[in-house]
């Protein structure tokens, strides 16, 4: 593998002929340009150039590699052009991952208004429940839950709080829990992995406790089933509280959150994506996902006040 500095300093004296002036055109001194004349000689084993009086001259090795010479710097002018077109362009094929629970609610307008904006750009939406992806992804994946991914970039956009809900006729019916403890008389709609090994709770006051949840009838691997169990009066779930409130607004009536003065742990909302430079399609697609994050994010919003 040949090294550019070195084939820019050939090139350079083979038009000039002149040791001097080439360092100068190139901004380096004599001595580096000469060794790295040296360094391809040495790296081809054939002289290149010959002094005659003031110049130098190529030698018939010389003659014959310059043109190779030139061809491979043009090469390499190309590349980096097309390198920097493709940083710059926005434009071409796009994959987006995203876990199912923020498709319908925010993704779905946010790529409505990404490619209505960037109309030379076709992308591919894939959803998920459980987050994985390889070193070599190239697509843009945004996570709800920790995520323990160490080959990708990964960049965390909001925390969403979370709340136990559910729909006022199963309250009326089964009473509503005045302390944890009373979850356990509950029919539970249980989304799959949401609390494995038990759930913190913990209280306004510092009051700590561990909630198991109760076996479930009822066991889902989607947020949007999930919530309509819920919404349907079959038991008690988890949501976060920004759905719970987006579906609240649409379906007034359905939701009703329990035990508000409790609080569950958070989930981050996480953006990850390939490390290093990114072409322009992807840039453009990250800038506008961080420009366009659903309000409620930003006012940290809390489970909605229970019905006296």
């Amino acid at each position: 593998m040949h090294d550019l500095d070195e084939l820019t300093a050939f090139d350079a004296v083979m038009q000039s002929g002149n040791l001097t002036r080439s360092a100068t055109r190139l901004g380096l001194s004599k001595s580096t340009l000469s060794r790295r004349i040296s360094q391809l000689e040495a790296r081809l084993g054939y002289p290149l150039l010959r002094r005659q009086s003031n110049r130098l001259l190529p030698t018939e090795a010389g003659e014959l590699f310059h043109g190779y010479c030139q061809r491979m710097l043009e090469l390499a002018q190309q590349s980096q052009a097309a390198l920097e077109a493709l940083h710059h362009d926005i434009g071409g094929e796009l994959v987006i991952d995203v876990h199912a629970a923020l498709t319908r609610p925010w993704m779905t307008q946010v790529l409505h208004d990404f490619m209505s904006r960037h109309r030379r750009i076709d992308v591919t939406l894939r959803t998920h429940e459980r987050f994985h992806a390889s070193a070599e992804s190239s697509a843009i994946h945004v996570t709800l839950g920790p995520v323990m991914e160490e080959s990708l970039r990964c960049e965390q956009l909001t925390l969403l709080r979370r709340g136990i809900y559910a729909h006022p006729d199963y309250l009326a019916r089964h009473g509503r829990p005045q302390q944890p403890d009373d979850l356990l008389s509950h029919h539970w709609i249980d989304l799959l992995g949401e609390a494995e090994g038990g759930l913190p709770m913990s209280h306004h006051d510092g009051a700590h406790y561990l909630f198991q949840p109760p076996r479930s009838r009822l066991r889902l691997d989607q947020p949007m089933l999930q919530a309509d169990a819920i919404a349907r009066g079959q038991g008690l779930g988890i949501m976060p509280c920004w759905l719970a409130e987006r579906r609240e607004r649409a379906h007034p009536g359905e939701l009703e959150a329990c035990l508000s003065e409790w609080r569950l742990p958070t989930l981050p909302v996480n953006l990850l994506y390939a490390h290093g430079h990114q072409a322009g399609k992807v840039s453009a697609m990250l800038d506008f996902l961080r420009r366009h994050l659903p309000a409620e994010w930003d006012a940290s919003p809390r489970p909605m006040s229970v019905a006296s």
